[in-house]
């Protein structure tokens, strides 16, 4: 029987948060490292908007991360809850923070403001998830239990993202918790298995993950 297909891109955030629930899930899977300003025609046969993280089941493909995360916590064994990424904080997340995150990076694409402004319009959202973590009973580190959740795995990325627009300036942020929280999952095993580079995916080479 073939393994399910995982077509990723590393340094995008939608990527690393399906990657980070396959890896803690456990799933086997060929994982095909897509260049995305030469994405492989395979890719596009199975997922003609040519983005990533995009699983091929064989019967079916999954071309939205949370769908990915979802299916791969809802294995038997997994111990990250598929629930918590219906928390509000993932909505917000992927619709607000990342309007604006994309702004903020990209800012010379978006000349309605200036970067400073994009940066304020994040704020919002990062006090958030400081002060969720400040009134969380699970501890300092993490949004929802004591230990690494989907919830924090389907928002370290992009909070990463923005981070490396501008190290100092997030070093800045007076958000303790927040930069806690952020130092402790990047160099948790939860992140840096996931961030192995690997070379662009060619037909004649497979990568097999947790065969």
């Amino acid at each position: 029987m073939s393994l399910p297909i995982l077509y990723s891109f590393r340094r995008c955030p939608y990527a690393i948060r399906a990657r980070m629930a396959v890896h803690h899930a456990k799933l086997s899977c060929e994982l095909r490292e897509v260049v995305l300003k030469h994405k492989p025609v395979a890719l596009l046969e199975v997922s003609p908007k040519g983005t990533v993280p995009v699983l091929d089941l064989g019967g079916s493909v999954l071309d939205e991360s949370l769908d990915i995360m979802r299916y791969a916590l809802d294995r038997p064994g997994s111990e990250w809850s598929s629930a918590e990424l219906s928390h509000p904080l993932v909505a917000r997340n992927d619709s607000e923070f990342k309007h604006y995150l994309d702004r903020y990076k990209y800012f010379d694409r978006f000349p309605e403001a200036d970067q400073q402004w994009y940066f304020e319009q994040t704020q919002p959202f990062l006090d958030a998830l400081n002060q969720a973590m400040v009134a969380s009973v699970a501890g300092p580190f993490f949004l929802a239990s004591p230990t690494m959740s989907a919830l924090d795995a389907a928002i370290f990325p992009f909070v990463r993202q923005f981070a490396l627009v501008d190290k100092t300036r997030f070093d800045a942020l007076p958000l303790p918790a927040l930069r806690s929280w952020f130092e402790h999952i990047l160099v948790s095993s939860d992140f840096t298995d996931v961030m192995q580079k690997y070379p662009a995916w060619e037909p004649t080479q497979t990568v097999t993950l947790f065969d």
